[in-house]
């Protein structure tokens, strides 16, 4: 039924104003803005919709992974522009960035609390 739509991922918001800032101030996305709402341009062509909330509760999970080929440089980088890793493991490097399981990976949050990622390709 699904098979062939051009379904999209989206996430809220408390403050599409400072979001729209972060998105494209601090990580350099394309975004437009319409009916109150932001659409990142990410590569693939397919947007991801950020959209209000007024009771808007951060995701626990992460909402979204930025693939980089390399993670040193991409933590430092938004290290450089303000961006403050989390820190949930033991095994997380001096960047932030976790090298125990799986692909090199480091978290961080959007104005709204949402956890993004970067993570080595």
């Amino acid at each position: 039924m699904f098979g062939k739509t051009q379904a999209f991922s989206g996430f809220s918001v408390d403050d599409v104003p400072a979001a729209k800032e972060f998105y494209t101030g601090t990580l350099g996305l394309d975004v437009d803005e319409e009916h109150g709402m932001l659409q990142l341009k990410i590569a693939g062509g397919h947007p991801v919709l950020v959209y209000p909330k007024d009771d808007h509760t951060p995701a626990a999970y992460t909402t979204l992974n930025f693939p980089v080929a390399d993670i040193a440089a991409a933590a430092r980088e938004l290290a450089a522009r303000g961006v403050t890793f989390e820190r949930y493991d033991d095994g997380q490097d001096e960047l932030g960035v976790l090298r125990t399981e799986g692909p090199p990976i480091a978290w961080f949050k959007d104005p709204a609390g949402n956890v993004l990622s970067i993570i080595e390709e």
